[in-house]
Order: structure tokens, then sequence, then C-alpha cells
């Protein structure tokens, strides 16, 4: 088995549609309780992450430059992540079709996590 990360991403705008109602936030949250508890009943999550929140700092260049972010120009925002386990990214990426984020308009970047036997 493989270890591979699910990004979470979505427009700001696409967010606070989800967040909605409290009704229609608790039905997101309960859709993404379910899907991860199936993925986790498989043996599939091996650290089930967590939401980021929307700030941070950006590190750039060779001169260390730092600047608050994300980024008006930025469209997409990361909202979390999710460490799982499959045997290849095709598996991988086809366990990421049942994400909720997919309903509103959002994406699931699969990238394989590189082994450094660090």
């Amino acid at each position: 088995m493989s270890q591979f990360v699910y990004l979470y991403r979505s427009t700001n705008e696409a967010s606070r549609a989800a967040m909605g109602s409290p009704e229609q936030l608790q039905k997101s949250m309960q859709a993404w309780m379910a899907w991860m508890k199936r993925l986790a009943d498989q043996g599939h999550i091996k650290d089930q992450g967590h939401p980021l929140e929307r700030t941070g700092k950006l590190v750039k260049g060779t001169q260390r430059t730092i600047t608050d972010g994300p980024y008006a120009e930025s469209k997409d925002v990361i909202g979390g992540y999710t460490l799982i386990e499959a045997k290849d990214l095709a598996e991988a990426a086809e366990l990421s079709k049942g994400c909720p984020i997919l309903e509103g308009g959002g994406v699931v970047e699969v990238r394989p996590v590189l082994q450094t036997g660090m």
C-alpha cells in the first residue's frame, strides 16, 4: 500500500454557500463523517487530517520574504487534508469520488506521498 494526500480545494464563494443555514451545515458535516467512516472501515484512512484556517503566511524567494495569505487573487482555498492508504494512484483517485466537497463544486487534489526513507 502507498500513501496519498487528499487536499480539499474550493472557492471562497463555494465554501460560504456550503455553510449556508445551520441545517445545511449539519447535513454537510454528516455527509463528511459518513464518507470518512466508510474510508476508515475499509482501512484506507492513515490520518483523518484537519480543516485548515483561511489565513496564513507565504514564505518565498531567496530573500525568504514573508507575506500574508491567502491572496485575494487566489481562486482556490485549501480547506483541509486527509492522509490515506491505497494500492495505487488510480485507487486513491477512485476513493476520492465519494467526497462531499464535490457536491458543492469543490475539488479533491490527490497527491502521492514521496517515500524518502528519512
